[in-house]
């Protein structure tokens, strides 16, 4: 893919204009990814205002925003067409519309045009985004809500505590949230489909860094809605999954450079090491596992480069060791040191990056001890037991995955490309098996969440495959004037075929996020709100019985999505996998437990004082006939489902000290503690 230095006929760059090289290489990507970014935030901005401005039915009751959904595809469609139309055909000088930052701004507003319409249009009429705030959106609803709150680094949930989770993508929206004078929950929406949007464009253009203009257009849209098909739900991950085959591909570039990386106009390959380095210290920030996925996957490639360059050594005639120019002899092995060195500086950066979220966690480690069960990663459903064949499918998907796996050994020993995104299939495939034998040590590696990451690296294989396939058939049938149009006639009916059944594909997802009730207590669907529309209320009587911020109450309730909406903190998690691993989720457990056994209200008030922990400011109960209760969580892992509920009562009496308020709200009791 890439010509050495004697095909190109260019001399070797001075060394010591490397430097600037390389400053220029950087700030020319970050100067367009940034351009990009602003086109893709407004083209979202514009969407989503435009579509809050009508009075929408529910997509689980219309299928009105379903066709427009679909108009909205073929339009987006249109852009990124006429953007390759327009990069195929930009030599034809004097004419405005042919220039390279036209094509570049229709693929902008083509792909952020396409991620808008197919994410915010099925979501218009309800102010949730995907799966609404239940389940996982619940505890990630609440990180938002918590960094809207505080520009500090805190935990979710617990007071006191830095977070264990990544809050990188949470801090950004927090601050956006908190700018536009938005709640959390409000801004989750817009945001995460604003997000998404942003990582689709700036993958655009370190694609086109990396290869050829109008194929980084095709590989893009392919990606980005394999992406939002199967990774939307989780928008804070869908960011590095867009990111990851084009990062990929650069990290093979900086590791394995057989040619002579010193050519004119080069900076020797050092800007990709930075470019992956930045990608893996992101991936750090925003998702822990993806972070791990794409760090072994780089790792792995640093092995292999330097297999190659020891072998590309001894091939060349010296077996045992190799002369230098100045006559020296040097052993074949240190062939393997450019690419080890390379991989080394590429941790350091990745790592000063990441400190930048794990600082405050690995220092506040010094003084906790993690707790041992409970963890994120006991969970194995049923599809982190086997492998993943997407490519045995009889679907658009299986048959895109299936060229690329084709494209991927056909093109194993020619294309760098093939190269690096068939060492991250085969890292996806390894990690896989790791996690399946770690079972046997009572944990996994969560392989299960891999299937996005696998999809859109052999969906962008699949693309350059059927590119590169079409154009070998067009020679090989005597290059027919309308074969071209007729492959491009099947890759966009294809490539529509699939994004207009994204809706459907997600629709459990939409779904709930019209029949969960929002913050401001309402269904979009118009039937009658959850217990959720009685937390306004709650709010306003737990602020005037305290008088203290939400940010300086603790409380202690099961029903969380309570903390989804309002910054207070909690006592305790939804369930131990999401919970900070230094809050002690099984101590805490056992300690509620115990408080609800206690006497009378003067025992309650005694532990409550002697707690190791910040103790409750407030209690929210479900109200009973004699007791009040709360519904927890505990571990069951290696069970599947991994969590058992269970209930804890507490009997009235233990309220009945005057420092406790006892008040009914809807099916809750709120007591708070007078201190």
């Amino acid at each position: 893919m890439t010509a050495t230095v004697a095909e190109r006929g260019e001399a070797p760059a001075p060394i010591g204009g490397r430097g600037a090289l390389l400053l220029r290489h950087i700030g020319s990507g970050v100067g367009e990814a940034m351009l990009a970014a602003l086109v893709a935030i407004a083209v979202t901005a514009v969407g989503l205002v435009a579509f809050s401005m009508v009075q929408w039915p529910a997509f689980n009751s219309s299928n009105v925003t379903r066709a427009l959904t679909t108009v909205g595809q073929v339009v987006a469609a249109v852009f990124v067409v006429a953007a390759i139309a327009l990069v195929r055909h930009g030599q034809r000088a004097g004419k405005w519309f042919t220039r390279p930052w036209v094509a570049k701004l229709l693929s902008w507003v083509g792909i952020s045009t396409f991620v808008t319409f197919t994410l915010g249009m099925p979501l218009a009429a309800t102010k949730l985004y995907l799966l609404g705030v239940s389940v996982d959106q619940e505890f990630r609803t609440e990180y938002l809500t918590r960094l809207t709150d505080t520009a500090a680094l805190h935990d979710m949930t617990y007071a006191d505590l830095p977070p264990f989770y990544p809050a990188g993508w949470f801090w950004i929206g927090g601050r956006v949230a908190n700018v536009l004078g938005m709640d959390g929950w409000e801004a989750f929406k817009p945001y995460a489909i604003g997000s998404i949007a942003v990582a689709a464009v700036i993958s655009l253009v370190l694609w086109s860094k990396l290869i050829r203009a109008d194929w980084a257009i095709a590989v893009t849209a392919a990606v980005t809605a394999l992406a939002v098909a199967y990774a939307a739900p989780e928008a804070y991950s869908s960011v590095i999954v867009i990111l990851l085959p084009p990062a990929l591909v650069l990290a093979w570039g900086a590791l394995h450079r057989p040619e002579e990386p010193t050519a004119r106009g080069t900076a020797g390959g050092w800007g990709a090491v930075v470019g992956t380095g930045l990608f893996l210290g992101v991936a750090a920030s925003f998702y822990t596992l993806y972070f791990g996925v794409a760090a072994f996957a780089v790792g792995l490639m640093g092995l292999v480069a330097a297999w190659l360059a020891v072998r590309e050594r001894r091939l060349a005639g010296h077996p045992r060791r190799a002369r230098t120019a100045e006559g020296a002899v040097r052993p074949v092995w240190r062939a393997a040191v450019p690419p080890l060195v390379r991989l080394v500086v590429i941790a350091a950066i990745a790592a000063v990056v990441a400190l930048i979220v794990w600082l405050p966690i690995l220092l506040k480690a010094l003084d906790g001890v993690p707790t041992r069960s409970g963890s994120a990663f006991h969970y194995l459903p049923e599809g982190g037991a086997e492998l993943a064949f997407p490519m045995a499918e009889f679907s658009l998907r299986g048959a895109l995955c299936l060229v690329g796996l084709i494209w991927l050994v056909v093109r194993a020993a020619s294309s760098r490309r093939a190269q690096a995104l068939g060492i991250g299939v085969l890292a996806i495939y390894l990690w896989t098996l790791l996690s399946m034998t770690a079972t046997a040590a009572g944990t996994t590696l969560l392989s299960f969440r891999l299937e996005p990451v696998l999809l859109v690296l052999l969906g962008a294989a699949g693309a350059f495959g059927f590119i590169e396939g079409a154009r070998a058939v067009y020679q090989a049938i005597g290059e027919p004037s309308r074969f071209r149009l007729a492959a491009v006639a099947v890759a966009i009916v294809g490539a529509l075929a699939f994004t207009q059944n994204i809706p459907h594909i997600l629709a459990p997802e939409i779904t709930t996020a019209y029949t969960d009730t929002d913050g401001n207590g309402e269904r979009a669907d118009q039937r009658p709100p959850s217990a959720v529309a009685h937390y306004q209320a709650v709010d306003a009587t737990l602020t005037a019985q305290t008088g203290r911020p939400r940010s300086e109450t603790v409380v202690l309730t099961a029903d969380t999505s309570f903390l989804s909406f309002y910054p207070y903190y909690g006592f305790q998690a939804l369930t131990s996998h999401y919970a900070n691993p230094l809050a002690d989720f099984a101590g805490r457990a056992a300690t509620i437990e115990g408080w609800s056994k206690l006497k009378s209200s003067g025992a309650l008030l005694d532990a409550l004082a002697a707690c190791p922990w910040r103790a409750p400011d407030a209690f929210l109960f479900r109200r009973g006939d004699d007791a009040y209760t709360l519904r927890l969580a505990k571990d069951v892992y290696p069970n599947d489902p991994n969590v058992e509920r269970y209930t804890v009562s507490f009997p009235k009496e233990l309220f009945a000290d005057p420092r406790f308020t006892t008040t009914d709200i809807g099916p809750f009791a709120l007591v708070t503690l007078r201190r």
